[in-house]
């Protein structure tokens, strides 16, 4: 989203919590939703030893997140305003920790955090290697969208559907030939996390992501209330502008 306002680049794929605070930043004037991407696939994980069956068993209890701010950051901050506690940046009844995804693991294994609200394929590998369990699947959330800016669209909006029309096809491809996507996946984690993920750990984490070009309203309504309650969307949340189709 900065690399936008300080236009180094027109488009990314994003989650839907860094797109909304930049388009509440702009007043609706920088950030353009052209097309879905995925929804779904993350969650809350826990360690499988610790008595966390309830969601008032999380007081006093240290949940690690991606990063500050991103989409399950604020799901997570959200989800425990809703259960009554009282969550700040640093702190609060229940304390989240930003951490890196591939951190999360040996986090969660030496005890450093009692809980983990991330994305596929992490809760999957938090499953596997960490002998967690989910407490909480998000499957009503907005994982990623593609956004542009509001002049690349304005300027070029012929190449911008040019680029609906790609992440389209590719949609649909990925929903035709699942089993060759993953293995696509599978190399492009392995080149950029340096990390091997086994196919039979991809294919549930798989199953948990819904790939679509569609995106619901109410799913957005619900990603603007929930950065409102996390404390990320302050002042006019109004998305009237926000969906462009080129």
């Amino acid at each position: 989203m900065e690399a936008i306002f300080a236009k180094s680049i027109d488009l990314t794929y994003v989650g839907s919590g860094p797109a909304l605070n930049a388009y509440t930043r702009s007043n609706g004037q920088e950030i353009r939703l052209i097309a879905g991407a995925a929804n779904g696939g993350s969650g809350l994980v826990v360690q499988s030893d610790q008595n966390l069956n309830a969601p008032s068993d999380f007081r006093g209890k240290k949940i690690a997140t991606p990063q500050l701010g991103n989409t399950q950051d604020i799901s997570c901050r959200a989800w425990l305003k809703a259960q009554g506690f009282k969550i700040t940046q640093t702190g609060g009844d229940v304390t989240v920790l930003p951490t890196n995804n591939p951190d999360q693991l040996a986090l969660l294994q030496s005890g450093g955090v009692d809980a983990v609200w991330t994305v596929e394929p992490w809760v999957t590998r938090l499953e596997r290697e960490a002998k967690a369990r989910v407490f909480l699947e998000d499957k009503d959330v907005i994982t990623t969208w593609l956004v542009s800016s509001a002049k690349f669209l304005g300027s070029q909006r012929a190449l911008a559907k040019k680029i609906v029309a790609a992440n389209a096809e590719l949609t649909d491809w990925i929903q035709k030939n699942p089993d060759e996507a993953q293995k696509l996946l599978i190399d492009e984690l392995a080149a950029e996390t340096k990390t091997t993920f086994a196919p039979d750990a991809v294919s549930p984490a798989w199953k948990r992501i819904k790939f679509t070009t569609a995106v619901p309203n109410e799913l957005i309504a619900k990603a603007v209330q929930d950065g409102k309650d996390a404390g990320f969307l302050k002042g006019n949340t109004d998305t009237s502008k926000l969906i462009e189709t080129p």
